[in-house]
């Protein structure tokens, strides 16, 4: 079982975002913080990076690394590249989450899910 799913614009991005800064692989994890108790972390990783227990996807191109302790929360997760009038991003669709923050950066996780 796929732990996500990537749209083909979100594979597409993921590629270019590795290519244009000469990286890996981009990663992907939550941390704790933010109001409603955790938040989405996006950075780049180089090879010597990756550790062992990560979980690495890869697309054409290029590739999406998730830290051990965020994939429990990002089963099942879809992941879309959206390009709008005022902005480009990455929009999660995570069935774990439980709230948002107005914010847009923060998130709550539905524990019993999460665990179940």
């Amino acid at each position: 079982m796929a732990i996500l799913t990537l749209t083909s614009t979100a594979q597409t991005q993921i590629k270019t975002l590795c290519e244009k800064n000469s990286k890996y692989a981009v990663r992907l994890g939550i941390k704790g913080g933010g109001c409603a108790g955790f938040s989405y972390d996006w950075s780049f990783a180089d090879q010597s990076q990756i550790e062992s227990g990560d979980e690495l996807i890869e697309v054409d191109g290029g590739k999406l690394v998730i830290d051990t302790s965020s994939v429990m929360f990002l089963f099942g997760t879809e992941i879309d590249y959206v390009n709008e009038v005022f902005g480009s991003q990455f929009q999660i669709n995570n069935p774990n989450t439980k709230s948002a923050c107005g914010c847009g950066e923060s998130i709550q996780f539905d524990m019993d899910r999460v665990n179940g």
